[in-house]
């Protein structure tokens, strides 16, 4: 395998997650490997409707000084209600970006189900690989019905599929055609090594007890009531700090930062990890759904390899885990239970040397999966 192009639900930004930690250690390993990593659509009339700032996509751009990494993200210019070949206009310039950069015959790796079309239209081979159920998201019907045909598309002809939770292999599995190869589980991981190295606390954490989440705040996982309530019940005892990505409404943000709630915004990983090891505890207020059961959080990983003591509602991947640092807590007693966490922390980097799943496994069992695409 020379030439990868990757169709990403997630920018490729200072904020890493599962694809580019993935694709950093395929780059180590491979010299000759060439990516083109495609962002999702920039959507400037949705930024309109929803008060931001509109933005419009971009042609093909390298990324650092390799001259191995290429980002391309297109521009949806209407609706599908509007035009009913927008997914069809998005794959095309796809492949009209791939080519543009000498890519001939590349492997795809489609992580977004909304760009399915390209493999529809192209010979190249393909890997699914599912992050997030969302066919159980909070979706209109058109746009449920949409993802359907989607996934089912790439169920059937993807010559791989990938998930990252058991959960998602027990219900994908049977959607798959025995003639295909089946699913492989390759899960979430973390960089121990440097997730482990002592950090200075971060100037900009809160004075005093704090308790920490860490990861895209978005209405599909972080339950904002709880995370709310949390910080009023803690108010003169503890701070609750998000750090990630904010994907809220500014409604919600509103609600967050009147309860007493600390917003820093996203962190590169390096500066992450600081933030974690600094925090008296590390909390999960995610709604507990058929999507959220799903998922494989890269933050139990995270959380796990600093061993702070973590407080999170019932959800998948951390309500599994046998980690006696992790309470779970229904949103009853959640306050409560971060109470009890902050009193019982030490300092790092107490608790921080038991086994923790790295990204470089996940990155060789991802390798002998995209080379079986290349084997005749």
């Amino acid at each position: 395998m020379t030439d990868l192009v990757v169709a990403s639900l997630e920018r490729w930004d200072a904020v890493w997650r599962r694809n580019q930690y993935l694709l950093d250690g395929l780059l180590r390993s491979d010299p000759q490997l060439r990516i083109l990593f495609v962002e999702p659509p920039a959507d400037p009339l949705h930024d309109v409707s929803t008060r931001r700032r509109p933005q419009t996509g971009h042609g093909v751009r390298p990324v650092g000084d390799s001259g191995r990494v290429w980002t391309y993200r297109p521009t949806k210019l209407l609706p599908r209600r509007l035009d009913v070949r927008t997914d069809s206009r998005l794959a095309h310039g796809v492949v009209a970006a791939a080519a543009r950069l000498g890519f001939a015959d590349p492997v795809l790796w489609i992580n977004d189900p909304g760009l399915a079309d390209i493999v529809a239209m192209t010979n190249w081979p393909g890997l699914y690989d599912i992050t997030d159920d969302w066919l159980a998201a909070d979706r209109t019907p058109a746009e449920l019905a949409r993802l359907g045909r989607n996934e089912r598309l790439l169920l059937e002809r993807a010559s791989e599929v990938v998930v990252c939770s058991p959960e998602l292999m027990r219900r994908k599995s049977p959607l798959r055609p025995r003639e295909r190869h089946p699913i492989v589980l390759i899960p979430n991981a973390v960089d121990v090594t440097s997730y482990r190295r002592p950090r200075g606390r971060p100037n900009d954490l809160p004075v005093g007890p704090t308790v920490l989440y860490a990861g895209t705040i978005h209405a599909d996982r972080f339950d904002i009531a709880l995370a709310a309530r949390t910080a009023r019940e803690l108010a003169g005892k503890g701070t609750v700090v998000l750090v990630g990505p904010d994907a809220l409404a500014p409604t919600s943000a509103g609600l967050l930062e009147s309860a007493g709630v600390v917003l820093l915004g996203p962190r590169a990983p390096d500066e992450l990890v600081g933030y974690l090891q600094h925090a008296d505890a590390l909390i999960v207020p995610h709604i507990v759904d058929a999507f959220t059961d799903s998922l494989d959080p890269i933050k139990l990983y995270e959380y796990q390899a600093v061993g702070r003591p973590v407080v999170s509602t019932p959800v998948a991947g951390f309500r599994d885990a046998e980690d006696d640092r992790i309470v779970i807590a229904g949103a009853a007693d959640f306050p409560g239970a971060v109470r009890g966490a902050i009193a019982a922390s030490t300092p790092f980097p107490a608790g921080a040397d038991r086994a923790v799943a790295d990204w470089s496994d996940r990155v060789e069992a991802m390798r002998e999966v995209l080379a079986r695409l290349r084997t005749p």
